[in-house]
């Protein structure tokens, strides 16, 4: 699994950061930064709802 960010698309709005801060921070200018972009896959339901959270639809899983 391998998670993807359109950053043309992501807002810093943080949700993802809200849901799974283990994987997803915003740093001091509000822009989003993916701390682990291949989680292991005992993590895609927890992954897979944060990416869903975003309201700009920036964030996507492959794989």
């Amino acid at each position: 699994m391998r998670i993807h960010v359109d950053r043309d698309k992501c807002e810093g709005l943080g949700m993802c950061e809200a849901m799974a801060s283990d994987f997803f921070e915003l740093d001091d200018d509000d822009e989003m930064r993916v701390l682990d972009d291949s989680p292991d896959e005992s993590q895609r339901g927890h992954v897979h709802s944060a990416v869903q959270a975003c309201p700009v639809l920036a964030l996507t899983l492959s794989g």
